[in-house]
């Protein structure tokens, strides 16, 4: 499951994930409010939190995730993901040069310094 993060600074979408990842997840609720963001800002500072309430993703999900990525390349400023998976930091740092923003990644116990360079 996702869910908006509210409360952020202008122009930062924020997400967490719960409990398992689905590609519906993706349709219902990242999307739309990627697609959202983007109707306000031509660049998208996004902050993704995978804490302890986080399963996993599933297949269909990943190639979700891939779409919602690629597909949005020149509008990424910054990211942060927070998060103590492993494979997911492995993931983030083996993509991060195809994003054209800043991207970095954050233990869930610096969840606040996370939230504060990503509303830089």
């Amino acid at each position: 499951m996702l869910e908006i993060i509210s409360g952020l600074p202008d122009g930062v979408l924020g997400v967490r994930a719960k409990e398992r990842i689905t590609a519906a997840d993706y349709e219902q609720v990242l999307i739309p409010a990627l697609d959202a963001a983007l109707r306000r800002h031509d660049k998208i500072r996004f902050y993704y939190e995978l804490g302890s309430e986080f399963e996993g993703i599933d297949p269909g999900a990943v190639f979700e995730d891939l779409k919602v990525g690629l597909g949005r390349l020149p509008h990424w400023e910054r990211l942060a993901v927070v998060t103590d998976v492993g494979w997911i930091k492995q993931a983030v740092s083996a993509f991060a040069f195809l994003i054209h923003g800043q991207v970095r990644v954050f233990p869930i116990a610096e969840a606040g310094t996370a939230k504060d360079w990503i509303g830089k």
